[in-house]
């Protein structure tokens, strides 16, 4: 069974490798994350997502299967990342309120020791409800803001600032599985399931 590395120490990403019965490598990527202020969100996330595993990949050569991924949320022009503080995360969920947005995250899988390297992303649109001051307040409370793309996580109390999305769920979580499958399927013949 060829191994997994992941190319980062998010743990919803491992998480969600956990639930498909992928035990991966963790390995963290020893890249400095540059914003690209000029460029489509798309183009973004995978370019960081193939500096990660790039990086990562260097590490190994028995034909591993190194996996980087970023993920972004953008908004009327706007690229979000991570909030630096508690203040940026205020802001950007301020930013986010009753808007529709997009997350978008990066897949880069590179084959160690060879050549092989498959660049993606997907798209997952999500709604925010019109929400009170107070209930923002009351959400970046609960700290759970921190180490997140556009200041929220879908999978906690985060799901509660949402009216909808039109996607993929896992996507917003971080990694979308179903886009990582199609992809190790049709180029390393390998599969989730």
């Amino acid at each position: 069974m060829v191994k997994i590395v992941l190319a980062s120490s998010s743990p919803r990403r491992k998480e969600l490798l956990l639930k498909y019965n992928i035990d991966p490598i963790i390995v963290k990527a020893n890249i400095k994350e540059k914003t690209y202020e000029e460029e489509k969100p798309e183009q973004v996330v995978m370019a960081l997502a193939f500096e990660k595993a790039n990086d990562v990949a260097k590490r190994f050569n028995n034909g591993e299967i190194v996996l980087g991924a970023d993920t972004v949320v953008a908004c009327e022009g706007k690229i979000l990342g991570k909030p630096e503080d508690e203040y940026d995360g205020i802001r950007m969920i301020e930013f986010l309120n009753n808007r529709e947005h997009e997350v978008i995250t990066g897949i880069c899988l590179i084959k160690a020791g060879t050549n092989i390297k498959i660049i993606d992303y997907e798209k997952t649109i999500v709604k925010f409800r019109n929400l009170s001051d107070k209930k923002i307040k009351k959400y970046i409370e609960t700290g759970e803001y921190i180490d997140k793309a556009g200041a929220y996580g879908i999978q906690g109390f985060g799901s509660l600032l949402i009216e909808y999305i039109h996607g993929c769920y896992f996507n917003v979580v971080g990694l979308p599985v179903s886009k990582l499958d199609f992809l190790l399927e049709k180029h390393f013949n390998m599969s989730l399931l």
